[in-house]
């Protein structure tokens, strides 16, 4: 039997997911992480975090079998194959989907709150097992499972899972309910799984019954949304599957988007640098909705901007870096000392105490992408909205000379982190860019001024000559992948010296086969970190718009090369032993996927969103190109 497994690979965890909550599913046909009834809530299935304590729900051979899967054509509906000397099964593994009101700006989608299972019997006989036991709420509560006619009912504090199976389960060895049964070709047969807060005695239903017609809509949502995409460069698969994904992280009821649907999953083995990524970062929802409308899709922009425009119209003037996706200011932070923590990486955690950091990067976020919203729709900025968008280019301008956490939520003293500033310098130049393009009304000659202020502290404090690179932090002389960014957002042209300079140095001190590290100093935290996949697509997009796009492609697909089977990656990359580490799938990798594979497109004569480029595009190009190095070039 397969369940003392212990812990698998991050790389062979597949993600399903309705807008709602999500789940990853082993290679091994087993779901080892589950939050219900959203994606922050408390986790029935835990195993990715405690092998032993956390609980599972597994469809596949006990023993002995090859396994191949995929996704349904470019749909978040998961095919997993096993062959065994005897014969192959397939199991169908999908949240379902289903068309909401479309009461909001977007398209709604509600949740079944349940997981659908399709076994079929593919060719000759196939011995399935079926091992089920959650462990409701991190294996904290006292779970009761009992099998019962048409499958089984777990309870645990106010949850209840009701699994409809047609197989008669039995309590086994390993606490689970399970049986093995013989599955033949031509077999088609489902198991349902549906979460319940009800706290009764909820009889066993017909899950089953809709779950053809489940299958075939999920397939239709899907298919439909992906086909929106409309890029078509290069990578093409890879930037749909980027896509698909990143819609999975958002948050449809809200608007919200979280950075990755786990917890805890470590930088380091065995190391302490484990944090709860299920909340909303004000900077990586930014920058994931730039991603996203790069390449066609804008009802997810409208549905953020939403929620945040409702956040602050509640009384949130003081905006937090983070959120809960409900738009709750308070993660308290703590710790779940019973758990062992992924391959005994200790501790684990819920909640996220950076949540009470400054970060100053969040206003040049979230403006850009506001900024990139009405450059591609068009839309007047009505006065709510508005008021959001002044307040962030407000907080800017008042707060750029103050010291925070930076990008990487740094967890000792405050400091002056220049990607901090460089993103103030980008809040206030989109926010200028919408007062003359959408009349956003404020303080557009003070934005200016204070732009102009950030300008010069950054190329006169923020460059060190000596070491021939801009740095972490004004006045220190010390190496952060977060420079890449500079000609990224425009703030320098990518054939400035000082940001070639900076790009040979990064690479010089800061990469393993070519992968980039954050940085390389101390960050008050013990242990350390392996490469961070997002930093290696900035140095991506600077080798591509440097001109060196050989370099370019090749480190592109060096980094999308450690990807799973599937097309997922998480937030750091051990380039070595080639693991993948940190929560996972990572919506800051995504973005970055897509983002890097739009800009080696248009690096190689593709216009906006991937599309062959016209020659009037061509021209109109180089027009803006030229006025953007003239404007560019001034010097401290």
């Amino acid at each position: 039997m397969v369940v003392g497994r212990g812990y698998r690979p991050l790389s062979d965890y597949a993600l399903i997911g309705d807008t709602h909550t999500a789940a990853l599913v082993a290679g091994d046909g087993s779901i080892d992480w589950c939050c219900w009834p959203r994606v922050d809530g408390p986790a029935a299935f835990c195993r990715l975090l405690d092998a032993k304590k956390g609980g599972w729900f597994r469809v596949g051979p006990p023993s002995r079998y090859a396994v191949s899967r995929s996704y349904v054509g470019p749909t978040n509906v998961l095919a997993t194959t096993f062959a065994t000397a005897s014969g192959q099964v397939r199991v169908t593994d999908l949240m379902p989907v289903r068309p909401g009101a479309g009461t909001r700006r977007g398209e709604e989608v509600r949740s079944s709150q349940r997981i659908l299972r399709l076994v079929e019997g593919l060719a000759g006989e196939v011995e399935v097992e079926v091992s089920f036991r959650p462990t409701f709420n991190y294996a904290r509560a006292a779970t009761t499972i009992a099998p019962c006619p048409g499958g089984a009912i777990a309870r645990g504090d106010d949850e209840t899972l009701v699994l409809d199976c047609p197989f008669e389960l039995q309590p086994n060895a390993s606490g689970a309910l399970g049986t093995v049964v013989r599955v033949v070709a031509g077999d088609r047969v489902w198991l349902t799984l549906e979460h319940r807060t009800d706290g009764g005695t909820a009889p066993i239903i017909a899950g089953t019954s809709t779950a053809e017609a489940d299958l075939a809509r999920s397939l239709d949502y899907w298919r439909a949304w992906s086909a929106a995409c409309t890029y078509e460069g290069p990578y093409r698969d890879l930037v749909r599957r980027s896509a698909l994904v990143l819609k999975l992280l958002t948050y449809e009821p809200t608007g919200a988007i979280v950075a990755a649907p786990t917890t805890s999953l470590p930088e380091e083995i065995g190391g302490v640098r484990n944090w709860d990524y299920r909340y909303t970062w004000l900077r990586d929802a930014g920058l994931i909705l730039h991603a996203l409308m790069g390449i066609g899709y804008h009802e997810e922009a409208l549905d953020f901007f939403g929620w945040l425009e409702r956040l602050c119209l509640s009384g949130c003037d003081d905006l937090q870096i983070m959120y809960k996706i409900d738009g709750g200011v308070h993660l308290p932070e703590r710790t779940l000392d019973h758990l062992d923590g992924y391959r005994g990486s200790r501790p684990v955690r819920i909640g996220n105490a950076a949540a009470d950091q400054k970060q100053l990067d969040v206003y040049g976020a979230v403006l850009d992408a506001a900024h990139l919203c009405h450059e591609r729709m068009g839309h007047p900025i009505h006065p709510e909205f508005g008021r959001v968008l002044r307040l962030l280019a407000e907080q800017a301008a008042a707060r750029w000379r103050e010291p925070d956490q930076g990008i990487w939520e740094v967890r000792g003293g405050p400091r002056h982190f220049l990607y901090s500033k460089l993103l103030c310098w980008v809040a206030l130049d989109r926010a200028i860019r919408l007062a003359d393009r959408a009349g956003l009304s404020g303080d557009v000659d003070g934005w200016r001024r204070e732009g102009e202020a950030i300008r010069h502290a950054i190329l006169t404090e923020g460059y060190d000559a000596e070491l021939g690179a801009f740095t972490q932090t004004l006045g220190a002389p010390v190496l952060d992948a977060s420079a890449l960014a500079i000609p990224l957002v425009g703030f320098l042209p990518p054939t400035d010296p000082r940001v070639r300079s900076t790009v040979e140095q990064i690479q010089a001190q800061l990469t393993s086969h070519g992968l980039v590290f954050r940085y390389l100093a101390d960050d008050g935290l013990p242990g350390g970190e392996a490469t961070f996949a997002l930093c290696s697509f900035w140095l991506v997009d600077n080798l591509a718009l440097s001109g060196r796009l050989d370099e370019a492609r090749a480190l592109f697909e060096r980094v999308v090369g450690y990807a799973n089977d599937l097309g997922l990656l998480a937030e750091e990359i051990a380039p070595v032993d080639r693991a993948l580490l940190g929560n996972y799938p990572q919506g800051f990798t995504h973005l970055a996927v897509i983002r890097s594979a739009l800009t080696i497109a248009k690096a190689e004569g593709f216009g906006r969103e991937g599309h062959a480029e016209t020659p009037a595009e061509r021209e109109r190009k180089a027009e803006l190109t030229g006025r953007a190095g003239a404007g560019n070039k001034e010097g401290p």
